[in-house]
C-alpha cells in the first residue's frame, strides 16, 4: 500500500474477517446515470450486496488519494452532476496530482481493487470496440487482460460492437463465461447472437474459476456475463436501432473521447422513453447481487 491508495477501515476489517467484498466503479454514478437516479443506483447496488452477505467497496479519487471503500458523504459528492471527472487507469496519476474528485471506470476500479486484495467486482456493461471503421477501443479491455480477478457484467454495452469486442477479448486472453446462459448478454438486451464457449450456473462455480485463475497466475480478469433480468429486458432490434441513431447524433455533434459513452447512454434513454435507464438500473442491481454471492461463496471456502 501507498499513502496515495487508501483502504477504508470497514473494507480492511471485512477482508480480514473473510467477508465477501465487491469492488464498484464510481463512473457509473459520476457520469453514467443522471441525478437523482445515480443516488438510487448507490442504494440499490449497496443493498443487493449487503443482503447477499457482502460489503460494497465503491472506489474513487478524493482529494489526492485513491479511496477503496468510499463513505456515504463521499458518494454524495460523486452523485453531484458535473463535479467528478472520469478516470481510467491511465488517468490515475493525473487525477491524484490534481487533488480533485475522480470517478473511476472499470479499468481504474479493478486495478485499485486488486491492489487492495479485492478480486470480485461488478459493473453494468463493459466498454469495448465501437462499431464501424473506428479506432475507438475502451481501455477496459487491456486492463481486463492484465489485472487478476473476476468481474460480473451484462456483456458489452449496447452501443458497442459485440462480435468485435468478444474477438478482441479473446485476442487479449480474457475468458468470458455466461452466467446460466449460452449466448453473450448484450447489456439492455438479454443476448447478442454470439454463442459462448463457457458457461457457469452458480456462485460456487464462479468462485472455483476465480480461485483457479489466481492460483495459476494467469493475470487476467474473468468476465462473468449475467444478462439483464428478463422482466425488464429490451427488444434487441429496438436497442440496435436506438444505438445507431445515438451514434449518428454523436457524430453530428462531434462528441468523442471520454464524453462519447455518457452521451450515447443518455441519448439512448431519451430515444427509448427512459426504458433503457430502467433496464440499466435493474441490471446493475442484479450484477451487484451476483457478484456478492460469488464473493461470499469464495470467502466461505477459505
Amino acid at each position: 500500500m501507498t499513502d496515495l491508495l487508501v483502504v477504508a477501515d470497514a473494507v480492511r476489517d471485512a477482508l480480514a474477517a473473510g467477508v465477501g467484498v465487491v469492488a464498484l466503479e464510481t463512473s457509473v454514478i459520476g457520469q453514467g446515470l443522471p441525478a437523482p437516479r445515480n443516488e438510487e443506483c448507490v442504494r440499490r447496488m449497496g443493498s443487493a450486496i449487503r443482503e447477499s452477505g457482502g460489503l460494497p467497496a465503491w472506489i474513487g479519487v478524493v482529494d489526492g488519494r485513491v479511496i477503496v471503500g468510499l463513505g456515504a458523504d463521499e458518494l454524495v459528492r460523486f452523485c453531484e452532476p458535473g463535479v467528478a471527472t472520469k478516470v481510467a487507469r491511465r488517468d490515475l496519476p493525473l487525477a491524484v496530482a490534481a487533488r480533485g474528485l475522480g470517478a473511476t471506470t472499470v479499468s481504474a476500479t479493478i486495478w485499485a481493487g486488486s491492489k487492495a486484495g479485492i478480486f470480485v467486482g461488478a459493473t453494468g456493461g463493459i466498454g469495448g470496440v465501437h462499431p464501424g471503421e473506428t479506432l475507438d477501443v475502451s481501455a477496459d479491455l487491456l486492463e481486463l487482460a492484465r489485472t487478476p480477478g473476476l468481474l460480473v457484467c451484462s456483456g458489452p454495452k449496447s452501443i458497442i460492437d459485440p462480435a468485435a469486442t468478444a474477438e478482441k477479448l479473446e485476442e487479449l486472453g480474457v475468458a468470458i463465461a455466461g452466467y446460466a446462459v449460452d449466448r453473450l448478454p448484450f447489456f439492455l438486451a438479454r443476448e447478442a447472437p454470439l454463442e459462448l464457449e463457457h458457461r457457469i450456473d452458480s456462485p460456487a462455480e464462479a468462485a472455483s474459476m476465480l480461485d483457479a485463475a489466481l492460483a495459476l497466475g494467469t493475470g487476467s480478469t474473468v468476465l462473468v456475463c449475467n444478462p439483464v433480468p428478463s422482466a425488464i429486458a429490451m427488444d434487441p432490434d429496438e436497442v440496435a436501432g436506438a444505438a445507431l441513431e445515438a451514434e449518428r447524433l454523436a457524430d453530428e455533434h462531434g462528441v468523442s473521447g471520454k464524453a462519447r459513452t455518457p452521451y450515447l447512454l443518455s441519448t439512448l434513454a431519451e430515444l427509448t422513453g427512459g426504458r433503457s435507464l430502467e433496464a440499466n438500473l435493474a441490471l446493475l442491481e442484479d450484477n451487484a447481487r451476483v457478484a456478492a454471492e460469488i464473493a461470499v461463496a469464495r470467502a466461505g471456502r477459505s
